[in-house]
């Protein structure tokens, strides 16, 4: 409820919520007078199948009992954020709420993964029950994006050979799971014409020996060495700094078909890896970047 665009919806909930519990106390007392004030307490006249309706007063008890739902409604709506921007007397909040039971769930963990204190990430992929674990929270955490075999799909790295965009060493896959990456390739059809792109695609094909035309390529080769060089390097391998990936191998994160490669130069590309530092525990982090790492170094 705290988080509006402008003031004013603040008081809009702010209105329906006060109006709402003040509406209840006015029908409440005016029926109560209206019936209070009835010539006939007993017979309203209205009678069907031989049941005859009454006209009494609201019950004390019940009016009682809805006096006392509006002050819980009162009480609420002071103790908790239910007044638009007002946070409440309490300071509750659904996210610190989660906050702390995940923090609770986090310390309930400490033990399990206190065993592995000290050992490096290699020491780590080598351990069967570390692996296990690294495994768990795989599944829990990255399979939705790179597959439960970790081998990828169009746009989500596969994470089993040995083809990184920003390094596969086990610092660096350390750090991609904490920070997360921001991978971007820049949209380029303010400089290239589209019958540029489809020259520059046929280079591309060609560096990893796919089929092309060859009447194009040379052509595309000089466009590349003027616009995609400084990305991708003067020889096309890439620029792990950049996340800029390999053009010369048959790895590729969305497709190689020339289609695909003339959008991507003329629209570009934006990748993002979300950061885990908020998600999972420094030794979670770290249990996981050894199972990773051991995907593709077969550390047994």
């Amino acid at each position: 409820m705290s988080d509006f665009f402008s003031s004013g919806w603040s008081y809009w909930i702010t209105a329906i919520a006060l109006g709402g519990v003040a509406f209840c106390l006015w029908l409440l007392f005016t029926q109560r007078s209206f019936l209070g004030k009835s010539p006939d307490m007993t017979d309203t006249g209205h009678e069907w199948d031989g049941i005859t309706e009454y006209n009494y007063p609201v019950p004390t008890w019940w009016t009682i009992m809805y006096l006392g739902l509006c002050v819980v409604g009162l009480a609420i709506m002071f103790l908790y954020p239910a007044l638009g921007t007002n946070p409440g007397k309490l300071g509750f909040t659904s996210t610190a709420q989660a906050n702390q039971e995940r923090d609770n769930r986090l310390e309930k963990l400490k033990p399990i993964y206190a065993k592995f204190d000290g050992q490096s990430i290699e020491q780590l992929a080598a351990n069967s029950d570390a692996r296990a674990l690294g495994e768990r929270l795989f599944l829990n955490n990255c399979a939705q994006c790179h597959g439960s075999d970790a081998k990828g799909a169009p746009n989500f790295p596969n994470l089993t050979d040995n083809d990184w965009l920003w390094g596969g060493e086990p610092e660096t896959i350390l750090q991609t799971i904490t920070e997360g990456r921001h991978g971007m390739m820049a949209p380029l059809g303010a400089v290239v014409k589209p019958e540029e792109a489809v020259q520059i695609a046929n280079y591309v094909r060609s560096l990893s020996g796919l089929s092309h035309d060859a009447t194009l390529a040379p052509l595309g080769q000089v466009k590349f060495n003027q616009i995609c060089v400084a990305c991708h390097g003067a020889d096309a391998k890439g620029n792990q700094m950049l996340g800029a990936p390999n053009l010369t191998d048959s790895i590729w994160l969305n497709s190689s078909s020339r289609e695909v490669i003339v959008k991507t130069i003329l629209e570009g590309r934006s990748g993002v890896m979300p950061a885990q530092k908020n998600n999972l525990t420094p030794e979670q982090i770290k249990m996981l970047a050894a199972y990773v790492w051991g995907l593709s170094n077969n550390k047994k």
